[in-house]
């Protein structure tokens, strides 16, 4: 009896001494420092490249949808233009508290003592100018250096606003999946673009849904473990009731021209422009609907044209809108 204790007891010093030795490698390497280029970008002060920064920020790109305070989302959605002083904040339980910084040129709380170079390269490469991890929140790779330069000039164009935003707070989980080399910068998957034409071809409209407005971020099937499970804009991603949905849940539509499945598989150019330009009919849904509706028409044409240039891909999607305490796929 007394030797099979020991044994047990013995196990059960090796299993604390293994995770107290876990926990001790975490908290000594989670805080990495991480190398990226810097991109060759200075802003400028040409109004019609600030006016195309404040065109993508408050529009396709919808940067004012997290750097502005939670109270203020959708009044920025609904059309107000504020300065982006930051300030939305998001818990994710075992991952942390994350917040929106002040992008105003302020030199104490916001982006003032901030080279364009350092600017570009947390927006490109997820890298901060301390060489930290700028957690990947933004998908803006694929940026063109001429949009990436129109975005930052129009950040120096804003007026200064002191707003101290606290820095984001990871939990132990996120500090665990940095330290083990799960979670690292993310980089442009190919040289971005110089600049892309302004047109109304597919092509164009593809640069838009991936580089601009990540329109897969939310359009496909996300399991359990952060991996997709379907094909590229079949959708399926699901969101549950947040603060400003007043009890509405919602997943996202198949957008591939699937004939059987595809959402707006049998829509002509125009409704699909009818509907962008519409804008919101579910207080707090996912998708930006404040922000596209001020795409030019010329930008929802070329998205249209795009999505139905895709292959189409079978995949149904049951409903897009769940009613407060309906039950909502997982």
């Amino acid at each position: 009896m007394k030797k099979a204790l020991k044994i047990i007891l013995w196990i059960l010093a090796c299993i604390v001494a293994v995770i107290a030795g876990l926990v001790l490698y975490i908290q000594l390497a989670w805080n990495k420092s991480f190398d990226a280029p810097y991109p060759d970008i200075k802003a400028s002060t040409d109004p019609a490249m600030i006016e195309r920064g404040k065109y993508l920020a408050y529009g396709w790109s919808h940067c004012a949808a997290c750097h502005v305070p939670a109270d203020k989302v959708m009044d920025v959605d609904n059309g107000l233009v504020m300065p982006l002083i930051g300030g939305w904040n998001e818990k994710a339980p075992g991952f942390g508290t994350f917040r929106a910084p002040n992008l105003t040129p302020d030199r104490e709380t916001g982006i003032g003592n901030h080279t364009d170079a350092e600017l570009a390269r947390a927006i490109r490469y997820c890298v901060k100018r301390d060489n930290k991890l700028l957690p990947p929140f933004m998908v803006f790779q694929g940026l063109s250096d001429e949009d990436l330069t129109a975005v930052i000039s129009f950040l120096r164009s804003q007026p200064p606003v002191k707003n101290e935003v606290p820095p984001s707070e990871l939990g132990f989980v996120a500090k665990a999946v940095i330290a083990f080399g799960l979670l690292k910068p993310i980089g442009p998957k190919s040289t971005p673009p110089k600049s892309v034409p302004q047109d109304t071809t597919a092509e164009y409209g593809k640069y838009l849904a991936n580089s601009v407005g990540n329109c897969l971020g939310c359009h496909v099937k996300i399991d359990g473990t952060g991996n997709q499970v379907n094909a590229d804009f079949a959708g399926g991603g699901v969101f549950p009731p947040n603060q400003w949905s007043k009890g509405y849940g919602f997943v996202s539509p198949n957008l591939t021209p699937d004939k059987k499945t595809g959402h707006i598989a049998a829509w002509s150019e125009q409704q699909f422009i009818d509907r962008f330009k519409g804008g919101r009919l579910y207080e707090g849904s996912p998708m930006p609907w404040g922000f596209v509706s001020r795409m030019s028409e010329n930008d929802i044409k070329a998205l249209y044209r795009y999505l139905h240039s895709l292959e189409p891909v079978e995949f149904a999607v049951e409903k897009i809108v769940y009613e407060p305490g309906e039950e909502m796929p997982k």
